[in-house]
C-alpha cells in the first residue's frame, strides 16, 4: 500500500479516540486537533486503571508500551472507533542521572483503519515525583510544599507499601490536615507520596505534552518509498573519527531509518552536522 503525499489527509476529519480517564485530553486534543484536523472523542466509561494503578491496588503486568496498546484496543471497541490515542507514564530513578527522579511519557497512535502504530517518548526531570514517611503534621507540611501542593495532588497511606487505607486526590490544605491526622492518631506516623495520576499532577502533563509534541512530528516524517507516516530513527551507529588521529570514537556517526510498513532502510551519516570529533572524546587521545 502506498499512502497519500500529503499525510494530513489520512487524518482530517476523522474521529480520534483519547484513551484516558484521567483528563490528559487537556494536553493532547488540542495539539492533536490542530495538527492533524480530527474530531476528538471520549470514551463514557474506560476504567484504565483495570490495567495497573500507581499506587499498587492493582499490577501492573504489561509493558509500557503494551498497556498503552491495550488500552487504544479497549477505547476503539467501546466508541466503535477505528483511530485511537493512549499514553503511559513511568516513574522512578532517572537511567543516567543516578538518584534524580525522572518521568518517561509514551504515546502511542493506533489507525485500525490504515494498519499502523506510531510511538513517541519523552523522558523528563521536571517531576515532582517522591514520597516520604512523616511523624508529625509539620514534617508532613514541608514535604508537602517540597513536592508543590496544593497544586499537584497528594496521596496518604499507613506505609509505603499497604494498599488499605489509600487516600488518593488529596488538593486542599484542609483535608490534608483532617486525613493526616487519623493516620498519625492511629499509627504515629503517615506516608505521604505525590499523586502522579495526570488530572492530580500539572508537570506530568507538560511531559504528556512534550511526548505528543514528538508524536506529532514523527506522524508527517513520511517513507520515502511508501509514503507511510512514523519514519524515524531506529538505530545508531558509533565511530565518528577524531580530528586529530582519525580514530574511531563512541560518538554517532550515523543514524538508521526504517519503515515500519515496508520495512524500506536508509542510513544517514553525520546527523548532527559534524564530520569529526573533538579529541577530548577520543579514548585514544584521551585515554
Amino acid at each position: 500500500m502506498n499512502f497519500p503525499l500529503h499525510i494530513k489527509s489520512l487524518f482530517e476529519n476523522r474521529k480520534l479516540v483519547i484513551a484516558t480517564m484521567h483528563g490528559k485530553e487537556q494536553v493532547l486534543a488540542p495539539l492533536l486537533m490542530e495538527a492533524l484536523g480530527v474530531e476528538i472523542v471520549l470514551p463514557s466509561s474506560l476504567n484504565t486503571d483495570l490495567l495497573g494503578t500507581f499506587t499498587g491496588e492493582i499490577e501492573r503486568t504489561l509493558s509500557p508500551v503494551d498497556a498503552a496498546r491495550e488500552k487504544c484496543r479497549q477505547a476503539m471497541v467501546q466508541t466503535g472507533g477505528d483511530l485511537a490515542i493512549a499514553n503511559e507514564g513511568s516513574f522512578g530513578p532517572h537511567p543516567f542521572l543516578g538518584f534524580v527522579s525522572s518521568d518517561e511519557e509514551l504515546v502511542v497512535l493506533m489507525d485500525a483503519k490504515n494498519g499502523f502504530e506510531i510511538t513517541a517518548k519523552e523522558l523528563s526531570t521536571s517531576t515532582n515525583f517522591d514520597g516520604q514517611t512523616c511523624h508529625s503534621y509539620n514534617e508532613l507540611k514541608v514535604f508537602a510544599e517540597k513536592v508543590q501542593f496544593p497544586s499537584h495532588g497528594l496521596i496518604l497511606r499507613k506505609d509505603k507499601n499497604s494498599l488499605s487505607p489509600v487516600i488518593k486526590g488529596i488538593t486542599e490544605w484542609e483535608v490534608l490536615e483532617k486525613e493526616a491526622g487519623l493516620f498519625l492518631n492511629s499509627y504515629w506516623h503517615v506516608y505521604a507520596e505525590t499523586d502522579m495520576r495526570a488530572m492530580y499532577n500539572p508537570s506530568r502533563l507538560l511531559v504528556i505534552e512534550a511526548a505528543a509534541k514528538k508524536l506529532i512530528t514523527k506522524i508527517f516524517s513520511a517513507c520515502p518509498q511508501c509514503h507511510a507516516p512514523g519514519y524515524d530513527v531506529t538505530d545508531f551507529i558509533s565511530g565518528l573519527p577524531c580530528s586529530f588521529c582519525g580514530t574511531p570514537t563512541r560518538s554517532t556517526l550515523a543514524h538508521l531509518y526504517q519503515c515500519s510498513h515496508c520495512h524500506f532502510e536508509e542510513r544517514k551519516d553525520f546527523p548532527y552536522g559534524k564530520t569529526t570529533e573533538d579529541p577530548m572524546y577520543c579514548d585514544v587521545c584521551n585515554p
